[in-house]
């Protein structure tokens, strides 16, 4: 089977393990049933999220020209404590600011290899989980807005890391930690003016994930240097399909590819 579309982030459902999908020109591909398939990826061209022009990927799906001017990737997204929409001050379009960061946020706890803290909109808090391949998981607040949920990891973050390792994320072994005990420790660094926001329950979310065998020692594979590789797939985690030659590939890193998928 020969397919071409172009690549955005796969979809996800919650089960055990999580059922992973693409979304190719209206056809939806279960990755799960590939799992010890040979599949081969071809670059094709370039399809910018933003203008749909065959022009270079710079971030996130877009050109350079629209990652700097889309109301879809403004600093805010990275560092949520930039957000102002609470404030009516835009960015780059108001309207879109305010229905992304008016809205229930939730700062977490995840591992997905080391612990590391997180803000998401609480509608998308378990799919976030999922896209960072944490096995492990807990909310730690939430707040009314991004702004405030900013905040709070700005302060934690200098206490724990607000990154993912994909190395370790990818690795067989991923340490056991005691979530709530990182949580209880975390707490008391929130000053009093947020610590409102914290929130009681302390229930550990495990995930499960569709992997026969991990690398043993990780290849990320870059379309922008190697054009086409094959391999047979042997795991989904996170936004990554792993293969049996120790490659790995970061499907969201690749949204705006147009690529050939052979199976």
């Amino acid at each position: 089977m020969h397919l071409t579309g172009q690549l955005t982030k796969m979809i996800t459902e919650y089960s055990s393990p999580i059922q992973y999908y693409l979304n190719f020109n209206d056809e939806i591909i279960m990755i799960n049933q590939l799992l010890d398939k040979k599949i081969k990826i071809r670059f094709d061209h370039y399809k910018c999220k933003g203008c749909s022009l065959d022009k270079e990927i710079f971030s996130m799906g877009y050109c350079k020209e629209c990652y700097f001017t889309s109301p879809y990737t403004g600093e805010w997204i990275i560092r949520p404590e930039l957000s102002r929409a609470h404030l009516g001050k835009e960015d780059r379009n108001l309207t879109i600011e305010s229905q992304a960061q008016l809205q229930p946020h939730v700062v977490y706890l995840a591992n997905s290899g080391g612990v590391k803290v997180g803000v998401t909109r609480k509608s998308q808090l378990l799919f976030r989980w999922i896209d960072q391949g944490a096995e492990h998981a807990i909310k730690l607040a939430e707040t009314e807005n991004r702004y405030e949920a900013g905040l709070i990891e700005s302060i934690l973050k200098k206490h724990i890391s607000d990154k993912t390792n994909y190395r370790k994320m990818l690795s067989e072994q991923v340490p056991d930690i005691d979530l709530t005990a990182v949580k209880n420790e975390l707490i008391t660094y929130i000053p009093e003016c947020l610590i409102n926001f914290v929130l009681d329950d302390n229930e550990v979310i495990d995930i499960q994930y569709p992997v026969i065998t991990y690398p043993h020692k990780v290849k990320s594979i870059n379309l922008k240097k190697i054009f086409e590789f094959d391999g047979v797939l042997k795991g989904v985690k996170g936004q990554y399909l792993m293969f049996d030659n120790n490659m790995v590939f970061n499907v969201r890193n690749h949204e705006g590819f147009v690529i050939d998928l052979i199976l």
